[in-house]
């Protein structure tokens, strides 16, 4: 994510803005094979290469399940916790914080910056919109390559959990078996390729996720559990009401958002698969 960002952050002072200059210094590179340098493009347009602080349209559904989606890390709470020195709740509330914050601050600075590049132009794949910009640029390519390798690299940690889920749920109580172990696992794979092959976008999984399951995790199930689990505090104390609040409000957000979602595929019907 560092590299990712790194990358970012030095392409929005390389990509030359309106972006049709930019598509005329990649037809050049491809042509000559020279690079083009970006002081050789000072061409600016108006309204295409101004910023706009806030737009509403069919696709700012997605930002709030996405943004959700993103902080959804609870799958990797309790192995932190097993590996901590010294564990305690103190330090991994530390540990959360610094995480959270160090998050929050990589993805704002990609998600602006890489805005900030592209403007109205960008698209909800961002290391797509600059391949169709920079379609021979080395330094694109390497972070593509290093994407897929720790997309990779975590299917087994993201496995583990969901394979030990369905286990329970389906075999509770059975003795290990191999075949069991390995139809689940493919069964698994097979899905995810299924969704990678036919889903147009990634935005289309990170929107509907993030409205059901991501919802679910950090709005409603803490809430629920708060809810009814602790006994000390009344219902009406300030604890029970702020919980009560947060899991209303998580339903509203899953809800509404998945209906926008559904919605949004019915009246603007994508293109194929990747």
């Amino acid at each position: 994510m560092v590299f990712f960002l790194i990358v970012v952050i030095c392409k929005k002072f390389e990509i030359p803005c309106p972006l049709e200059v930019a598509w005329i210094a990649n037809d050049l590179v491809n042509n000559t094979l020279i690079q083009p340098t970006a002081m050789a493009f000072n061409i600016t347009d108006g309204d295409s290469c101004r910023p706009h602080y806030f737009i509403f349209n069919s696709q700012t559904v997605y930002a709030v399940p996405i943004l959700t989606f993103s902080f959804v890390c609870h799958p990797a709470v309790l192995p932190i916790y097993e590996e901590l020195k010294g564990r305690s709740r103190r330090r991994m509330m530390n540990v959360s914080k610094i995480s959270f914050f160090a998050m929050f601050l990589m993805y704002l600075l990609a998600a602006l910056f890489g805005y900030l590049t592209f403007y109205e132009r960008v698209e909800s794949e961002l290391l797509h919109t600059y391949s169709k910009v920079l379609e021979t640029d080395i330094l694109i390519l390497i972070v593509r390559l290093a994407v897929l390798v720790a997309v990779t690299l975590t299917v087994p940690v993201v496995i583990f959990p969901i394979r030990g889920s369905i286990t329970h749920l389906l075999c509770p109580g059975k003795d290990f078996s191999w075949w069991r172990h390995s139809l689940i696992t493919v069964s698994i794979l097979a899905f995810t390729n299924l969704l990678v092959i036919f889903v147009p976008t990634i935005r289309d999984i990170f929107g509907f996720i993030g409205a059901s399951a991501a919802a679910m995790l950090i709005f409603i199930l803490p809430s629920a559990f708060y809810i009814k689990l602790v006994k000390k505090e009344p219902m009406k104390s300030v604890q029970k009401i702020g919980a009560m609040f947060f899991l209303l409000s998580g339903i509203v957000v899953m809800t509404g958002s998945m209906a926008l979602i559904v919605l949004d595929w019915t009246h603007n019907t994508p293109g194929g698969g990747h």
